[in-house]
């Protein structure tokens, strides 16, 4: 492994989805980062938004915990990813290594200030990976009720020419709900009357909904 791919810091994961058909299209790997400076009222993930200690992994153990056989893309969302861009663009490196998959990455900051005023120099690193961006802060007045996008203010940047033909904007949108230990879950971009109808399941097993 090249100094390129060992000298950026642990990544802070909140959590990882193996496989997934909620965000994206085909089967997706998801990671979602902790941390998050935007605070978006309304926020999907709450509990995702400080910067404390989650899981703390290299890249490479992040990769591990994949099955690369199976996916035909990564999707990176949080959390702010680009609060940990050295990391994850690492990571896209290393899956890139062992299959040809796409990238899709969800970011709070507008494209033009990922550009000109980067959070961190790693910035343009992992945007030189990123085949879609979806930037803007999530605005819960302006909620979306289809494709990816949080909400209407939010754009779809295609960074290379994959996915295209993938209607991100308008396409119906697909939630997944998981029940694993007795703890309720979802992976997608829910409505609000899909986030009761998870409350209701959550309350049967005597637990609260969490991403």
């Amino acid at each position: 492994m090249s100094n390129r791919e060992t000298s950026h810091p642990l990544l802070n994961i909140a959590a990882v989805a193996k496989s997934t058909h909620a965000l994206g299209p085909g089967t997706r790997a998801v990671i979602w980062v902790q941390g998050c400076r935007f605070h978006c009222p309304g926020c999907l993930a709450p509990e995702w938004i400080p910067f404390s200690p989650a899981t703390r992994l290299t890249a490479k153990e992040v990769l591990e915990k994949l099955d690369m056989d199976i996916i035909t893309g990564m999707t990176f969302s949080g959390g702010e990813p680009m609060e940990q861009a050295g990391g994850l663009a690492t990571l896209a490196r290393l899956a890139r290594k062992k299959k040809d998959i796409d990238l899709i990455c969800f970011t709070g900051y507008t494209y033009e200030r990922l550009l000109k005023h980067p959070p961190n120099d790693s910035v343009p690193d992992l945007l030189a990976q990123v085949d879609v961006l979806i930037d803007g802060p999530f605005i819960q007045s302006r909620r979306a009720s289809v494709g990816l996008r949080g909400s209407s203010n939010q754009r779809v940047i295609f960074l290379s020419p994959r996915l295209k033909e993938y209607d991100f904007e308008s396409g119906p949108r697909e939630i997944e709900i998981t029940i694993s230990d007795g703890e309720v879950g979802f992976i997608g971009i829910p409505l609000p009357s899909m986030m009761s109808a998870m409350d209701r399941v959550a309350s049967a097993y005597g637990r609260s909904v969490s991403r």
